[in-house]
């Protein structure tokens, strides 16, 4: 009887740690635009921009993160910049972080849940989910 428990236990850590490890790795945006590639640190998960499709402006210089809210962060490279923070896994989803749009310079709460192994839907938010609007991400091999 305690093999069995000690199984049933192990089994659920190892499956667990198996979901948890799917949301890590490159992904392509819906638009087909950029590349987020998500690490997790700590107990949290973290995406940075490592391509994008157009990465100079019409000078042939790097974009620049120009409609950041923030003065200071308006002259950083568009390549680099962190758009998901402090997502925390709740079962089988990434919540309770956030996810922040260079194209608008708005940051919004998010919510991400993996669609297969090679697919996810990640959800932007104001306030409440059902004020948002969802993309498909595509896990990039």
């Amino acid at each position: 009887m305690i093999h069995k428990l000690s199984l049933i236990i192990l089994f659920t850590i190892f499956t667990l740690g198996v979901k948890a490890q799917k949301f890590e790795g490159t992904w392509l945006n819906s638009s087909k635009e950029g590349r987020i590639e998500i690490v997790k640190k700590g107990n949290a998960y973290f995406g940075k921009l490592i391509w994008i499709k157009e990465p100079n402006d019409e000078q042939g210089k790097p974009k620049l993160d120009k409609n950041n809210p923030n003065p200071q962060l308006r002259n950083k490279a568009l390549i680099g910049t962190e758009i998901i923070k402090d997502m925390k896994l709740n079962g089988a989803v990434l919540e309770d972080g956030s996810v922040y749009d260079p194209k608008t310079g708005k940051t919004y709460s998010c919510r991400i849940k993996l669609v297969g192994s090679d697919k996810m839907e990640l959800r932007g938010y104001v306030g409440i989910s059902m004020l948002g609007r969802t993309e498909v991400w595509t896990r990039v091999k």
